[in-house]
C-alpha cells in the first residue's frame, strides 16, 4: 500500500488548534491531557506529525473536570479513489452522514473543516456545500456556432475567437504536473473516470434507452455501446504508462462553458474534475462541437465549420506542438461523441446525427492514431 501513498499538501494541525476547536464545540474551556496516535505509540507533537500523514489521533481531554476522549481522523490520500482533495471531502461527508445509522457502529461526533492556516471549525450542521462565484457577463460560444448553423455567414471574428480559444488551451496545457509520485495516481484516476465514472463512458452508456429509437429502427443498441465501452477500456490500458502527459486543464471545455464579451474577450466557467488532467480532454471537448454543429446543418462536415475546425488545429499545434496527442485522443473523442449523441442530453437532434456521432466514436477507437486532417473518413460506415 505504501507505494500508493501521496504526501498531503494540507497544513499541519497543532495542539493549540485542536484545543481552540474543542473549546468552541463544547462552548466552554477544555484542557488537553494527551494526544496519542492510534496504531502506534507516538504522543504529543509526534502524534500530530503522524496525524499529518493520515493516522487517527486520540484526544484525551477534560471538560468541566470530566475526562473525555475523541478521535480525530484524516482521510489518507491514495490511489484507490482518494487521489484528489475533493475525493477526501466526499468520503468525510459520506461517513459523517452514515456512521450513526448503523447499529453497533462507533458514533461520529462532528464533521470538521481544516483551513489553509491550520485552523479547525465545525461543519456538523451542514447539509450541503454551496459554491459562491463572481458573475461573468457574456454570451456562450455556442451562440456563435448556432448562428452559423442557421446559415449566417462566417465572420472574421469567428475565426479570431477560434484562434484565441486554441491559444488559451495551448497555454494552460504547457503547465505539466511535476510530482513524480502523485502524477501517475492522478493520471490513472483520470483514465479510470473517463471509462468507468457516472459522467464517463460507462455512465453515458447506462443512460441510453435501449434500443433507440425503437426496436424496429435501432440506431443505438446494447451491442454497439458494449463495443464502445470495450474499446475504450483497451485504450485505458494502452495509455496508463503515459503519465508524463498530465497537465493543467479546464476539464469541460465545451461551447456553453466559454462566455464571450466584445470581440475576442472571454471568460470560462464550470471547470470540472480537478486541476490536473489531459490535454486530450479539453481539445476533444471543443473540437467535436465543430463536427456536431456541422452534421446538424446538412448531414456533412463542411463550410463554415470545417474552417473553424482547421483553424483550431493549426493554431493549437503552432502554439503547443504535440504529435503524441493524436496517438492518445481517441477515447476522449468517443466520450464526447456519446454525450452529444445522447437522447437525454440532446433530445431534439436528428437520429441520423446520433448515428454519425457514434460511427465517429467507433471509427476513432478502431484506429491506432487520429488523422485530424482526414476527419471525414471517421464518419464513414464500414462493411
Amino acid at each position: 500500500m505504501n507505494a500508493f501513498a501521496v504526501a498531503s499538501s494540507a497544513p499541519a494541525i497543532s495542539e493549540e488548534a485542536i484545543g481552540k476547536y474543542l473549546t468552541e464545540w463544547h462552548q466552554r474551556p477544555i484542557f488537553i491531557d494527551r494526544l496519542q496516535q492510534l496504531g502506534g505509540e507516538a504522543q504529543g507533537a509526534a502524534a500530530l506529525k503522524g496525524f499529518g500523514y493520515g493516522r487517527p489521533v486520540c484526544i484525551s481531554y477534560r471538560c468541566d473536570g470530566e475526562p473525555q476522549q475523541l478521535v480525530l481522523r484524516r482521510v489518507r490520500p491514495n490511489g484507490f479513489g482518494r487521489e484528489r482533495p475533493s475525493d477526501r471531502v466526499a468520503e468525510v461527508w459520506r461517513d459523517f452522514h452514515n456512521f450513526n445509522d448503523l447499529p453497533g457502529h462507533v458514533q461520529v461526533a462532528d464533521m470538521v473543516a481544516l483551513d489553509d492556516n491550520g485552523r479547525l471549525s465545525s461543519l456538523g450542521h451542514a447539509t450541503e456545500l454551496l459554491l459562491l462565484t463572481q458573475y461573468a457577463p457574456g454570451q456562450p460560444y455556442a451562440e456563435d456556432l448556432y448562428r452559423l448553423l442557421q446559415g449566417e455567414p462566417l465572420r472574421d471574428v469567428d475565426i479570431a475567437r477560434t484562434q484565441v480559444l486554441a491559444r488559451y488551451l495551448a497555454e494552460i496545457h504547457r503547465t505539466k504536473h511535476s510530482d513524480t509520485v502523485e502524477r501517475p495516481l492522478l493520471w490513472r484516476r483520470r483514465l479510470r473516470d473517463l471509462v468507468g465514472h457516472g459522467e464517463g463512458i460507462m455512465g453515458l452508456c447506462d443512460s441510453y434507452p435501449l434500443p433507440f429509437p425503437s426496436a424496429n429502427e435501432p440506431i443505438i443498441t446494447q451491442e454497439r455501446l458494449l463495443a464502445i465501452e470495450t474499446a475504450a477500456n483497451g485504450w485505458r490500458w494502452r495509455l496508463k504508462p503515459l503519465s508524463h502527459r498530465l497537465c493543467q486543464v479546464h476539464g469541460d471545455f465545451h461551447p456553453f462553458n466559454v462566455l464571450f464579451g466584445e470581440s475576442t474577450d472571454f471568460t470560462v466557467i464550470d471547470r470540472s474534475r480537478g486541476e490536473w488532467g489531459m490535454a486530450e480532454d479539453d481539445v476533444s471537448c471543443l473540437v467535436i462541437n465543430y463536427l456536431f454543429f456541422g452534421l446538424q446543418q446538412n448531414g456533412r462536415f463542411s463550410h463554415p465549420f470545417t474552417d473553424l475546425y482547421h483553424t483550431f488545429w493549426q493554431t493549437y499545434l503552432a502554439n503547443h506542438p504535440d504529435p503524441e496527442l493524436f496517438d492518445t485522443i481517441a477515447p476522449w473523442f468517443a466520450w464526447r461523441a456519446l454525450v452529444l449523441a445522447s437522447p437525454k442530453w440532446y433530445p431534439t437532434i436528428h437520429h441520423a446525427t446520433r448515428h454519425q456521432l457514434l460511427t465517429f466514436a467507433q471509427n476513432v477507437l478502431a484506429g491506432p492514431t487520429f488523422s485530424y486532417d482526414q476527419v471525414e473518413m471517421y464518419l464513414e460506415i464500414g462493411d
